[in-house]
């Protein structure tokens, strides 16, 4: 998987999704987010998720959780260096429901963190992304 630790951008896919944000057009930064999050949530529940696609939309939702109240701010060198525009707020809820998808069984990434001994402890930090970016009782 490529994973060093369970930060949301500790990974080589996070990591490349944030040089690929670097490398796309400013204008075009969110509809990249977009898509990540959209890609996620559009997999049917009963079909297994790739961890390289999950891993992108944790990251993506870090990103937008970054502006929300509450948000911790991406400091880490794995994450975009380039300036993001103000997401808009319907991207909230979005990330929300791609992180619960992230999080279902049907999951690639939740299933290799479970197999690991810090499995609490990524699946509480995306726990806590979610609740910045939607405030109120978790739906996981």
């Amino acid at each position: 998987m490529g994973t060093w630790d369970i930060g949301h951008f500790d990974n080589d896919n996070a990591a490349d999704f944030s040089g690929a944000l670097d490398e796309t057009a400013p204008a075009e930064r969110e509809a990249v987010i977009r898509r990540v999050l959209t890609d996620v949530v559009d997999t049917a529940a009963d079909d297994y998720l790739d961890s390289y696609e999950a891993t992108k939309a944790v990251a993506a939702a870090a990103l937008i959780a970054a502006q929300c109240p509450g948000g911790e701010p991406v400091t880490t060198s794995y994450g975009p260096e380039q300036p993001l525009p103000v997401f808009s707020a319907d991207l909230r809820p979005l990330a929300a429901e791609a992180l619960d998808r992230v999080l279902a069984d049907e999951s690639e990434l939740a299933e290799l963190w479970d197999e690991s001994e810090d499995a609490a402890a990524w699946r509480s930090t995306v726990a806590d992304l979610r609740a910045v970016l939607v405030p109120g009782p978790a739906a996981v």
